[in-house]
């Protein structure tokens, strides 16, 4: 395919050829096999980082038993780990239990009050914080501020080459600073979750009595009622799964970063992106078996 350009002068005009830039009809359906090779990779991929996932969640495990028995854990790395973790997830975790009581109270006052069964806010509180929100917004934390100081830690040592130093050296990465870690998590979770817990049932209380004018003795009544300790247990319990799964993730993606400080931000990323979405589906998956085996009841 040939065009002409116009004369100048007098010359005759000089051809062009066009069909360097026509777009050639491969091209046209390189999108579409892109696409289905995608498609055939994507789950293997997928299948891929299940895999590793597994193999290093393994490891970790045989490395917190192993060395609890020979008595060979690192305390000072596990206590200093904790306190780093304790630091950027604590006070947050104050300030959002306030406002998730005080929301439940609220929301909860204004139905109560229609129906006149103002007596009924502690067990809003207890249902509400307790079972729900003081676990999930635990879970928050730790796969916010947890896992991106994680994922940063080793994904600045993985483009540094530093990991790759440790293989050489004959010390394993995951024993060294994944399991300290792993510990410092499972440390903080519960202590978070009990924070939680006393200052979202403190605003709540605090608003029923204030805004609501409910008994406080009514509240704790119904709180008492409704807030097994099973709940508790389970609130706990959710905590540890949310710690266990955030730190898991996060040593993940941050081991096997790659592509200079661009990839130390893609670990981050990623690593909060699936802590939270594997968070919600273990908190649902948890709170349909807390449902079968410990239905809801007076205590």
């Amino acid at each position: 395919m040939t065009a002409t350009l116009p004369s100048v002068a007098g010359q005759s005009p000089p051809e062009l050829d066009t069909s360097l830039t026509a777009e050639p009809e491969g091209a046209r359906r390189g999108g579409g096999s892109r696409y289905l090779t995608y498609l055939r990779e994507a789950p293997v991929r997928s299948l891929a980082t299940i895999g590793r996932s597994a193999e290093l969640t393994a490891d970790v495990v045989r490395y917190v038993v192993v060395d609890g028995v020979r008595f060979r854990l690192p305390l000072y790395e596990i206590l200093d780990q904790t306190w780093n973790l304790l630091k950027v997830t604590a006070l947050p975790a104050l300030l959002m239990a306030i406002p998730i009581g005080a929301e439940v109270a609220v929301e909860v006052g204004g139905i109560m009050n229609q129906v006149g069964a103002n007596s009924l806010a502690g067990a809003a509180s207890g249902l509400g914080v307790v079972g729900q929100g003081a676990p999930m917004a635990a879970g928050m934390l730790m796969s916010g501020a947890a896992a991106s100081a994680i994922a940063s830690d080793l994904g600045a040592r993985s483009i540094r080459e530093e990991i790759d130093a440790m293989r050489v050296m004959g010390v394993d990465p995951v024993e060294r600073l994944v399991m300290p870690r792993f510990l410092a998590m499972i440390a903080i979770a519960p202590v978070l979750c009990a924070v939680i817990i006393a200052a979202g049932v403190s605003a709540g209380l605090v608003i029923s009595t204030r805004v609501s004018h409910v008994v406080p003795g009514s509240f704790w009544q119904t709180f008492g009622a409704f807030a097994t300790p099973t709940d508790v247990v389970f609130a706990v319990v959710k905590a540890l799964l949310f710690a266990a799964i955030v730190v898991l993730i996060a040593s993940l993606r941050g081991l096997e970063a790659k592509g200079g400080p661009k990839g130390v931000a893609d670990a981050v990323n990623a690593s909060v992106v699936l802590s939270v979405f594997c968070i919600f589906m273990t908190n649902l998956l948890v709170s349909q078996l807390q449902q079968m085996f410990f239905p809801t009841h007076l205590a």
